[in-house]
């Protein structure tokens, strides 16, 4: 043994040649004898791809244990056609022109990070790996591709709608691979294609623009820490999270993937005290580590959405933060990246007596996902997963249909590869709910995001305001926190954690006439 395990990455082909020995194993008696038979009428065919135009396995089969074997780690020779085939199978999550060819869920779990050391998923690298770095810097981090001798390689990049083939030999043999690749073909093309970005809903008929108080007027405050979840809670103090940090000055000692703080103050002078918790904190690192992405104050109880976790897990405080309570259940699917609806002051102005969920519609907060799904509870039943019901559409009338069962749920906000991490408040100035979301890719210190609004909480969704590309970096996520919102609803304070710290910038709301 070289080193413990789950601690270092070796580029290694037997644990692909034992995956091809168990697959074919598992045909026996079957129809497909081989990988090759299973993998035409399965993949290829359906595909369209001549049988010219794809081979595996060097062309030979081996006999071994009476099994028909073929090198499974090498050997294969695709038309750029059938490799962008491939590519756009994955990208729609193994459907094809409507037929599924894989399951969802089995595709899902091979473009994500696998839990081990470096990019790998299961088959696949990935953009997003087990640290806050990316395998090519200029991709979204939902990307994914798969890469051959010389500089052979696929490239998907589902927020983008992008799929890129390039055959060939080494670009620069004086870079590492993936950062010849980053700089020849991924940087080149993604500059291209990303000025054409479009906000995913017509303008909001209420707001017609948002005007940004001048950058340098930003609040700055924790540095090297991010997501900041925020809630207005009983005792008028506001309380949030961070993440991959050390928090407010004066900084905790150590890192913690999720440390809890309260804020005081107004948003042009505040003060945010760390508060220590032995039963709410968690150590790790980047997707490792267990993460904050909603916060709510209901009744004097503080609930708190934690992703990383496995589909997320709810936790419940009853002394503002100091202890916590772990709920023993997460959500089947989706629900990987969960934010609640802020009202005011706690839980006060809500138009019901639910408490809303929207989350991006997959188990990972490092996809970007084609939709936003939305679920509702009786705010007395939070912590209870059977009270749970998810949105399943809209009637003719234009109400919302709700279910208990989870694998009904129904988009309730739609933008290709857009829909990302978010938050959701309501301006009750306005009488509109304020949808923060930022655009997938690494927008610590540049990227864009969205801010749509609506009159109820499944929509009609419009656009307030679009950028791909702000003045200055938006970071992982970004809210109006209801404490900080004016009378009138015209006046909101953007918390952002952009250039990894507590940021609060002021913005006027431009009404239509």
């Amino acid at each position: 043994m070289l080193d413990v395990p789950g601690t270092k990455e070796r580029y290694s082909n037997p644990g692909m040649a034992m995956l091809g020995y168990c697959v074919t194993a598992s045909l026996r008696g079957k129809g497909d004898a081989d990988l090759r038979s299973l993998l035409k009428h399965r993949i290829m065919g359906p595909l369209g791809v001549p049988d010219t135009e794809w081979s595996v396995g060097y062309g030979s089969t081996t006999t071994v244990d009476g099994l028909p074997l073929m090198a499974t780690w090498g050997g294969g020779s695709y038309s750029p056609d059938a490799v962008a085939r491939v590519g756009r199978l994955l990208l729609n999550r193994g459907t094809w022109e409507g037929r599924e060819l894989l399951d969802p869920k089995v595709v899902e779990a091979a473009l994500k990070p696998s839990g081990m050391p470096g990019h790998s998923g299961l088959g696949w690298w990935v953009n997003a790996g087990h640290d806050a770095t990316r395998l090519w810097g200029s991709a979204p981090e939902d990307a994914f591709g798969g890469a051959g001798a010389g500089h052979q390689f696929l490239l998907v990049a589902p927020s983008l709608g992008l799929i890129v083939v390039r055959n060939g030999q080494q670009l620069d043999p004086t870079l590492a691979f993936n950062e010849g690749l980053d700089r020849y073909v991924v940087a080149p093309v993604v500059r291209a294609i990303t000025t054409t970005r479009k906000a995913p809903y017509p303008p909001s008929p209420v707001i017609r623009g948002i005007h940004w108080a001048p950058k340098e007027s930003i609040a700055l405050k924790a540095r090297g820490s991010d997501t900041w979840p925020m809630t207005w809670a009983d005792d008028d103090a506001q309380y949030t999270a961070y993440g991959d940090g050390r928090g407010f000055e004066p900084f905790v000692p150590e890192k913690l993937s999720l440390g809890l703080a309260r804020v005081v103050g107004t948003p042009e002078d505040f003060t945010g005290l760390n508060i220590r918790s032995v039963t709410g904190e968690r150590k790790g690192d980047g997707a490792k580590g267990d993460k904050a992405s909603g916060m709510l104050s209901v009744g004097g109880v503080l609930y708190l959405w934690v992703r990383n976790a496995g589909n997320s897990r709810l936790a419940r405080s009853s002394d503002h933060t100091k202890t916590w309570t772990w709920s023993d259940w997460r959500f089947e699917a989706g629900f990987g990246c969960p934010t609640f609806l802020n009202f005011g002051k706690d839980y006060a102005g809500a138009r019901d007596d639910y408490v809303y969920t929207y989350s991006p519609d997959g188990d990972s907060a490092y996809l970007a996902s084609d939709r936003m799904v939305l679920a509702r509870v009786p705010k007395g039943r939070i912590t209870e997963r059977g009270a749970y019901e998810f949105f399943g559409g809209l009637r003719e009338d234009g109400t919302p249909l709700w279910t208990r069962d989870i694998a009904g749920r129904r988009s309730v906000f739609d933008h290709p590869g857009g829909c990302c991490r978010s938050a959701i408040s309501y301006d009750a100035g306005l009488g509109r709910f304020l949808w923060c979301q930022t655009l997938p890719g690494d927008a610590r210190f540049r990227g864009g995001f969205g801010v749509y609004d609506a009159p109820e909480p499944w929509g009609p969704w419009t656009t307030a305001y679009f950028t791909e590309d702000w003045d200055v970096g938006p970071g992982e996520t970004c809210s109006f926190p209801t404490k900080w919102m004016s009378g009138d609803g015209k006046t909101v304070h953007l918390v952002f954690s952009g250039d990894d710290s507590f940021s609060v910038r002021r913005a006027t709301l431009t009404l239509a006439e």
